[in-house]
């Protein structure tokens, strides 16, 4: 058997050594291709075309993105649903909330707890940010068939579900 093949190879003592999974050129682009996308991405921010490009950071994006899709919710519930810890919220959120972006309002079922909810001023910079990322990716995807677009979400969605499951069960088993 090739040296390429052996994922288990057995030690002059019999011991087995840890599996290394033989070189995959499909995987090894994958992997390549992921970290300069996120080199991109980052060095863009993918921020979109005209005047609000790259004005709105990822955070902000994501967290005004959750509010508008499920509607306003606490701290806890924000951070569950984005896979990060309450901390993290609340620090990314102040700002949000001292640009007017997102407002702060008493739970309606218990005053004493605290609502995060996409204010009016909000939700208007959050259609500008989506408009011009929505033409950039036209733009980047111009020579793509409608099948390509399809396709490529689909995946993407699939790998990034494939992510933040493998960090999720991580994370539980970190806890």
């Amino acid at each position: 058997m090739p040296p390429q093949d052996m994922t288990n190879a057995a030690s002059p003592s019999g011991e087995v050594a840890a599996e290394h999974p033989a070189s995959d050129p499909v995987l090894d682009t994958l992997q390549h291709q992921v970290a300069v996308f996120a080199r991109r991405a980052e060095q863009t921010r993918l921020g979109g075309v005209g005047q609000v490009r790259n004005s709105m950071d990822r955070a902000a994006y994501l967290l005004l993105n959750r509010l508008d899709r499920e509607g306003p919710m606490g701290v806890k519930a924000l951070a569950a649903g984005m896979g990060i810890d309450s901390s993290t919220v609340t620090r990314q959120v102040a700002p949000l909330v001292d640009s007017g972006l997102v407002k702060r309002t008493s739970h309606p079922d218990d005053g004493r707890a605290v609502v995060l909810q996409l204010s009016p001023r909000g939700q208007t910079r959050l259609d500008e940010v989506r408009a011009s990322r929505r033409e950039l990716m036209i733009q980047v995807t111009d020579d793509w068939s409608d099948e390509e677009r399809d396709t490529f979400c689909t995946l993407l969605t699939r790998f990034n579900d494939s992510l933040a499951a493998r960090q999720s069960a991580y994370q539980q088993q970190a806890d």
